[in-house]
């Protein structure tokens, strides 16, 4: 189980946003970045966001995926709306770690998409656990979330918690020629929800 360790300030290009880092007894951390009251006491549930770690996209500006552009659009998604929270999950690569994306960013250099890549590694194509959601959720009295997501699966994932989203936002992320094949995948093989123009296109 993860329990709330500490929270301070964290201002923002957006809005001044509250950081709170959470770990278990395995010494696994990841935090939830807040704003306003999120808890269960206002009559909308509380706009979302769940984002997994990517180190290339989120910190190092690539553009081979679409997961710095994601985060940026929660974040101001977010101080629009004046409440909200974001998850950020430290599960890098879809949950195989920063090596081994690199290894499959190789793979891919060579021909393969992002799913052959993690399956000829020996890792299922997406290894990310949301366990960490439902205790962060309950620390602060969250049961019900507008959840920004193109991915079905976690709407599912949550739900199998005990977590109700009441609305599914989609976020519609520009393809670029480095990602465009890799959304194309996204959708393909994934299920994800992209926009006509982001999936048919590729």
């Amino acid at each position: 189980m993860f329990r709330h360790v500490s929270s301070a300030r964290l201002p923002t290009a957006w809005a001044e946003f509250t950081l709170h880092a959470f770990e278990n007894e395995a010494g696994q951390e990841h935090v939830a970045l807040t704003l306003g009251d999120v808890s269960d006491s206002h009559a909308e549930p509380v706009l979302s966001r769940i984002h997994s770690e990517c180190l290339t996209g989120d910190a190092l500006f690539s553009l081979r995926c679409d997961c710095g552009a994601q985060l940026q659009y929660a974040l101001q998604s977010l101080a629009a709306a004046g409440r909200g929270i974001l998850f950020y999950l430290r599960q890098e690569g879809r949950g195989i770690g920063l090596v081994n994306k690199v290894r499959a960013y190789h793979l891919q250099d060579a021909g393969a998409d992002t799913v052959e890549a993690n399956v000829h590694l020996g890792f299922e194509v997406d290894m990310r656990s949301y366990d960490a959601v439902a205790d962060i959720c309950r620390h602060f009295g969250i049961r019900r979330l507008a959840l920004m997501t193109n991915n079905p699966a976690k709407v599912k994932a949550l739900q199998q918690l005990g977590i109700e989203v009441a609305r599914r936002l989609p976020i519609q992320i520009s393809a670029n020629p480095h990602n465009r094949f890799y959304l194309h995948t996204k959708a393909r093989k994934m299920d994800h929800l992209l926009s006509g123009e982001d999936s048919d296109s590729q």
